[in-house]
């Protein structure tokens, strides 16, 4: 019955997704979703880009493990991100009326900068939605009772996603977003409920978790190293996921800025109040089965909140739970499947063959989409990575090199394509040098280092003279103008 039942909520969801499909006619649409999304929508898809597999799995299972000291990256991080970017969006960028943020890096400064840029978006993807495609693997492993293996179940859930989102791309994503958020918040309150019945209400779960010491939010030691790595963390997610395709793609879909600008806002609000539910949920089965679920946190953490909810409530319950996870995970997974795809095409591709018409373009887009599905699944088939840790990892490189390049170009007006340059190699070079040299041995965590060795070299080679050409540092007023020309507004 329960197997029976995600099918029909999955082939529900691809036939929503197939029938907004029906309105996609260019790449406008496809890409922003035509820009004519109203406040709840983008509230829903903003709440969506970071309610995935890591906020219901991996962000629970580090809790029961670690405590808040463990998720200050998620949801502390990426809430900050939230409203960041969406203030910095619907002020900076939403007029120019580009779809890519690698649009803003080829304007501001040159072709170079915008592949480059472009390429670590893209790369910074594949820890992403590899956690995403993981988790449909362990979901379909678990309600199958291991007549599907995860490897299969990862296949399944890419060719799910990859159907509705290759045919109907942001409109359809957007659409999906907000039936499937009813649905998430709806399911996990319940459980929720059902889950405190049987310990006794919820004043004494957060009891237990105060005594255990997992209600610390900053570390309690004075160790430098600590809190540099804590603090690595937080900045990592908050910042390195500014430069991001979904979450901009996700705000500048609105219809206006000011909806950009509150959809962030109150999207962000939720998505932080909301994640503490699987939180509570999963640090509330350690109460009710002490020894099972303390074994499980010991060997894999990532199942304590679906095995409770399989061994500890009703049918209905579970068909809810799964129901609700299952639209977290896919309306995550689709956005952030489209999101790269739609940059490399539009940022990369498009620049070797300019006179493609727009049909062309989007026939280019959609086949971009299933090839970077392709090698995101061997990433998942093949990587030791929990779902958290693929999270984790993947901001790293935008953080050490297209962050820095990003916000300089939008507030200091003598940034140049040097210095965009010299931040982005350098920025990344430093990154990967030192996690090669030292990895975990690193005082300071690399991507810190990556990041401060990416502002200085912006500001020093925005300084020195210039030996590469580029727009200097072009005028709101040229970059709007630049934006309608490029795609014919």
């Amino acid at each position: 019955m329960l197997i029976w039942f995600v099918v029909a909520y999955l082939l529900v969801s691809i036939g929503i997704g197939l029938v907004a499909a029906r309105n996609v006619h260019s790449t406008k649409d496809y890409a922003v979703a035509g820009r004519h999304l109203p406040l709840p929508v983008v509230m829903a898809t903003v709440f969506a880009t970071w309610f995935g597999a890591e906020a219901v799995f991996g962000v629970s299972a580090t809790f029961v493990r670690e405590g808040l000291t463990g998720v200050a990256a998620d949801p502390f991080g990426s809430s900050m991100c939230l409203v960041i970017a969406g203030i910095f969006f619907s002020s900076r960028l939403y007029k120019l009326n580009i779809l890519t943020l690698g649009d803003f890096y080829r304007m501001r400064y040159n072709r170079t900068v915008e592949i480059l840029t472009t390429i670590a978006i893209v790369v910074s993807y594949m820890g992403w939605v590899a956690a995403q495609i993981k988790a449909l693997g362990l979901i379909f492993n678990l309600i199958s009772h291991g007549a599907i293996s995860e490897a299969h179940g990862m296949m399944i859930g890419t060719a799910i996603v990859l159907t509705y989102t290759t045919l109907g791309g942001m409109l359809s994503v957007a659409i999906l977003d907000f039936v499937q958020m009813i649905v998430v918040i709806g399911g996990l309150l319940y459980i929720a409920y059902l889950v405190s019945g049987q310990t006794g209400g919820v004043a004494p779960v957060i009891e237990h978790a105060r005594n255990a010491g997992k209600l610390h939010f900053f570390p309690q030691s004075a160790s430098w190293s600590v809190w540099l790595t804590f603090l690595g963390g937080w900045l990592t997610m908050m910042l390195g996921s500014i430069p991001q395709q979904d979450v901009f793609q996700r705000i500048t879909s609105a219809k206006t800025a000011n909806i950009a600008l509150w959809g962030s806002i109150l999207g962000a609000s939720i998505y932080f109040c909301f994640t503490f539910v699987p939180m509570f949920i999963a640090y509330a089965a350690t109460l009710i089965d002490p020894a099972t679920f303390g074994t499980l946190v010991e060997t894999d953490s990532q199942r304590v909140l679906p095995t409770l909810v399989l061994t500890h409530t009703p049918l209905v319950a579970q068909a809810i739970f799964f129901g609700a996870v299952l639209s977290a995970i896919m309306s995550c997974s689709s956005a952030t499947l489209l999101a790269p795809s739609v940059t490399f095409a539009e940022n990369v591709v498009k620049g070797f063959m300019p006179h493609m018409n727009d049909h062309a373009f989007l026939r280019v887009m959609r086949l971009c989409l299933v090839g970077f599905a392709g090698m995101v699944l061997f990433y998942a088939l093949h990587s030791d990575l929990s779902i958290f840790g693929m999270v984790e990892s993947a901001y790293k490189v935008t953080l050490a090199g297209a962050f820095v390049p990003l916000f300089f170009g939008a507030f200091w007006k003598r940034a140049t394509s040097q210095g965009a340059l010299a931040a982005i190699i350098l920025g990344i070079a430093s990154w990967v040098l030192i996690e090669l040299m030292l990895g975990e041995q690193s005082v300071v965590p690399a991507q810190l280092i990556g990041v401060l060795v990416s502002a200085v070299a912006m500001i020093v080679g925005s300084l020195l003279p210039q030996k590469i050409g580029g727009s200097p540092h072009p005028p709101a007023s040229y970059l709007h103008a630049h934006a309608a020309r490029d795609h014919g507004h």
